[in-house]
């Protein structure tokens, strides 16, 4: 964000740069112009602000996803203007420069250090609310669940909120059977990798593998399978979602997914989430891959897709149980567990929200969530809604408006009502004459994830 830096600007960066948590006199809000502002936390992160002329009391905190290790206060320019205008402040963080972009180690940290800095550059704000996006969802989880006192009520958008430990899992149990099943495909490495385009160039091979095997009826049914593994999105950009039975134009769309960056963008963070745990976290060994075909929505469509080839899914099954072998390296899980996880305790109220076509962040993650955050004594403090649209993080401007004014109001009521359903939503973004939207009653399937618990280590 480009904005002319009010005077007081050197000023106000040299206190802060000297450390967020010493204690200060606030600065009313009418003493800070409308403006941009930045300074650097104790572990070298950085922070911006961005005022607006006249502050409605309400400052945002946001965490931004996986990538470069650079400061964010909203989801995109068109966001932040609009956000801006109605008078919300904005802040966020860089995350610690000198560690991994799978920065998990240090956002929550550094995040609540730039709401203390924010909160001296502006005064005491009436509300915070924490919003997070994809992996800053997932920070933001771990906001919403440590921030009682410090926020008031948080919003993810495309959050990673089943964790760390689930990503790595359902990624690997996909990664091993194109590599167990493709033909060309064995061989390919799924972890380990030496560097991010060390994983992009594994990624490559799995897609070659992938296009042959799409040119015959028994690769298209693996195709599925793996798939179903993946919690892989069956409707992809540019085309009409399939219908429920039509399980050969669903695997045209999965396969349309695999082939379009998915992958190459899945084992390039591979080695970001390697690099911050120590090692790989992920396992299959002990995993009985038929149990966990049967819990997937597209179970039906694998079967059917086997039959129609002629091939023995109990046979490919029980080959991939039987040769699942992979552990979590010593120290990777314990790792993942402290840094990449979330308890789903919730300390102030959470609306997240999700695309239902989700290449990246599968939307079944949110069924995962809410189970753990019920199963935490929390889940009416949850609200979650839909945006019928594929793509990972494919919002309009006026629905993450539209979210965090639901979640604004829902901090100074203290009570949800009917104001984060489908129909409220989609009202309220409709009105603010943006951009449009596409809010929608939906439910998630099941995540397909094996059990917490992994065999002991060999």
């Amino acid at each position: 964000m480009q904005r002319r830096m009010p005077a007081l600007f050197i000023t106000l960066c040299l206190t802060l740069a000297a450390g967020a948590g010493a204690a200060s006199a606030a600065v009313t809000p009418a003493a800070v112009p409308a403006g941009h502002y930045t300074g650097t936390l104790a572990d070298g992160a950085t922070w911006i602000a961005d005022t607006p002329a006249h502050w409605n009391g309400t400052l945002i905190l946001f965490s931004h996803g996986f990538g470069p290790l650079s400061a964010a206060d909203a989801p995109s320019q068109a966001s932040a203007d609009a956000l801006l205008n109605q008078g919300y402040a904005l802040a966020g963080s860089s995350y610690d420069p000198n560690g991994s972009w799978w920065a998990l180690a240090s956002a929550e940290r550094d995040q609540f250090a730039t709401l203390t800095a924010a909160s001296r550059l502006l005064g005491a704000p009436k509300r915070v609310l924490a919003v997070g996006e994809s992996m800053g969802g997932l920070i933001n989880s771990q906001i919403a669940q440590d921030g009682a006192g410090r926020i008031n009520a948080a919003l993810n958008l495309c959050g990673l909120v089943a964790g760390g430990v689930d990503l790595n899992n359902y990624q690997l149990n996909a990664e091993y059977a194109i590599t167990t099943l493709l033909p060309g495909a064995s061989g390919i490495p799924i972890r380990d990798y030496a560097s991010p385009d060390a994983g992009s160039a594994a990624a490559t091979q799995m897609v070659a593998a992938i296009t042959q095997a799409q040119s015959n009826a028994s690769g298209r049914a693996r195709i599925a399978l793996a798939s179903a593994l993946l919690n892989e999105s069956d409707w992809a950009p540019g085309v009409s979602a399939p219908a429920p039975r039509d399980y050969a134009g669903q695997e045209a769309q999965e396969y349309t997914w695999l082939t379009s960056g998915q992958l190459q963008f899945i084992e390039f963070g591979r080695y970001y989430i390697e690099l911050a745990a120590g090692g790989d976290s992920s396992w299959n060994a002990g995993v009985d891959y038929a149990a966990l075909l049967r819990g997937s929505a597209h179970y039906q469509q694998v079967r059917a897709l086997y039959r129609q080839a002629g091939l023995d899914l109990d046979a490919d099954l029980a080959a991939l149980t039987r040769g699942a072998h992979y552990t979590a390296e010593p120290g990777s899980l314990a790792a993942m567990r402290a840094t990449s996880t979330n308890s789903g305790h919730l300390g102030v109220p959470l609306l997240d929200v999700h695309t239902t076509s989700d290449q990246l962040v599968p939307v079944e993650q949110e069924s995962a969530f809410a189970e753990k955050v019920r199963a935490a004594g929390d889940g009416a403090l949850l609200r979650q809604a839909f945006v019928a649209r594929q793509g990972h993080c494919n919002f309009t401007t006026a629905e993450i408006v539209a979210a965090l004014d639901t979640v604004n109001q829902r901090a100074a009521d203290g009570h949800w009502g009917a104001s984060a359903s489908a129909a409220n939503l989609q009202a309220a973004a409709t009105a603010l004459n943006l951009d449009g939207a596409a809010f929608v009653r939906y439910r998630p399937a099941r995540l397909v994830v094996q059990n917490p618990e992994p065999r002991p280590s060999r």
